[in-house]
């Protein structure tokens, strides 16, 4: 007898829908999975029978035939055991053949026929949602996750016996929803504050800037100087997450893994920060069907690199692109997907292998050629694409010793946000949210200066022998200091201050 069984898989960060074919016969007992099956799926038939036995059915020695359509793409995973067991339930006559065209079931099976979790339940409820389909069947550890799609009937299993108990009519599942308001709440601290953070005022200001136009930027000092205290406090000045940007989060996260348990949406923006020995598969995202890498893990949040120079260089070279495009493709021979990366990147370096060049304390002791080959394992173009240079000079005792208290995170944050409503309001007929996303197009429209400001940029440009890609940043810094000051024009002193942050083009270049 043939059933027919919805199921959902994934394709990057999206969901797609999943036939499964289940026809039992007579004839030579076997068992065939068919619709390129990976091993993890051909490896169920031991799995659904056992668990099938175990939840008091008795299934005898048959013909089993499994095909998932469409069969031309790779299905991975063990979120297929579930609908195939119900298929097969259906076709030997254990459950009623009912119609279950509104249904969708996913999750794996134990042995003893419970019900484990499985990745990536968000993108594919939230596609089986798009779809028209009424009801899911998921794991019970899935449900806080799957509950947070409002208009979706979530049905969390335990073990398939219940379930099979609730589509006989004998004993009926419940629903669940999440309640996403309270875990926006509950959820939405940080451990961190810039409260926390004595002198330093400059260097304040400027990632207050970086987090207002969502600049890139990299921090220079001496070793002790606090350059990664204050990286750690940047997602506390950012603009909270809202629910789309949430599930855009929440929806990587879930497909690689990483989702905290009992926590069914990420409410604050990602900090991500690998150690300097990362590969750049790692950083890109990777495997025969690729999964996402440290770059969209860090999506609408901040990518943190530390000791920026010990990085493999060619790891570093894979963020060129995405950096510029916000998103990164990655191909292998199974497939190519593409994942989102909107994220900013914070960087934190010394100024010479020693790290004491320039300081006043502690004499450097790295000759000329050294400094030069430690600056060049940072290429031009990667250096390009940050926006802000920032020098971040050893905090006096004096400062230490300061009992007046500091600007909180949340009074930052709410003039982050007031510049960054200005942007979206500026730019929302042109599908951007912040002045790091203007196009050399967009710059000609909104990033005019005038005379003062041109002739200051001109002679910068000469005497520092910018880039054109470095006069755009200039100006795209300068847009967001006016709008940090609510000023409609770029003014002189708002690029005299975006010029300031370009130290490395002050320092190494001629």
């Amino acid at each position: 007898m043939l059933s027919k069984v919805k199921s959902m898989s994934l394709m990057g960060v999206e969901g797609y829908l999943v036939d499964v074919q289940v026809n039992v016969s007579g004839g030579m007992p076997s068992w065939e999975v068919v619709g390129l099956p990976d091993t993890s799926v051909r490896e169920s038939k031991e799995r659904v029978r056992t668990a099938i036995q175990n939840s008091d059915v008795e299934i005898k020695s048959r013909k089993m035939i499994i095909n998932l359509a469409p069969a031309y793409t790779k299905k991975e995973g063990p979120s297929f055991d579930l609908p195939i067991a119900v298929g097969i339930l259906m076709s030997i006559g254990a459950v009623e053949h009912q119609l279950l065209e509104d249904s969708v079931f996913i999750g794996e099976l134990s042995l003893d026929g419970s019900v484990n979790q499985v990745n990536g339940i968000l993108p594919m409820c939230i596609e089986a949602y798009h779809m028209g389909i009424q009801k899911v069947y998921i794991p019970y550890d899935n449900r806080m996750e799957a509950g947070t799609i409002e208009g979706l009937q979530v049905y969390p299993v335990k073990t398939l016996k219940e379930l099979i108990l609730h589509l006989n009519g004998e004993t009926l599942l419940k629903t669940f929803q999440t309640d996403v308001t309270s875990y926006f709440q509950k959820f939405n601290q940080h451990e961190v504050d810039f409260l926390d953070v004595k002198g330093q005022e400059n260097v304040k200001r400027a990632l207050e800037i970086a987090a207002a136009g969502s600049h890139n930027c990299l921090l220079i000092g001496n070793p002790g100087a606090g350059k990664t205290m204050l990286a750690r406090r940047i997602p506390t000045i950012l603009p909270d997450l809202n629910f789309e940007e949430a599930l855009e989060v929440t929806k990587i996260h879930s497909i690689a893994g990483i989702l905290p348990e009992n926590i069914p949406l990420v409410t604050t923006r990602p900090f991500r920060a690998p150690h300097h020995t990362v590969s750049g598969v790692a950083l890109s995202g990777g495997g025969r069907i690729p999964k996402p890498g440290e770059m969209s893990l860090a999506h609408h949040g901040v990518l943190f690199l530390d000791e920026l120079p010990e990085f493999n260089r060619n790891a570093l070279e894979v963020m060129r692109g995405p950096l510029e495009d916000r998103q990164i493709t990655v191909s292998r021979a199974m497939c190519t997907l593409t994942y989102p990366c909107n994220f900013m990147l914070i960087a934190s370096m010394n100024p010479c292998p020693c790290g004491f060049f320039g300081s006043k304390e502690k004499k450097c002791t790295c000759h000329p050629t050294q400094i030069a080959k430690y600056m060049s394992k940072i290429s031009g173009p990667l250096l390009d694409r940050i926006d802000l240079h920032i020098e971040v000079l050893p905090v006096k005792y004096e400062q230490l010793e300061k009992r007046s208290a500091a600007e909180s995170s949340e009074v930052i944050r709410q003039r982050v946000n007031n510049a960054r409503k200005i942007q979206e309001e500026r730019y929302k007929a042109y599908g951007i949210f912040s002045n790091a996303e203007l196009t050399t197009h967009l710059l000609e429209e909104f990033c005019k200066l005038d005379e003062g400001g041109r002739t200051l940029l001109q002679k910068a440009f000469d005497k520092l022998g910018l880039s054109a890609r470095a006069y755009g940043r200039i100006l795209k810094v300068a847009r967001t200091i006016a709008d940090l000051e609510a000023s409609k024009t770029i003014e002189v002193k708002h690029v005299a201050e975006a010029i300031q942050y370009r130290t490395l083009d002050k320092r190494y270049q001629k």
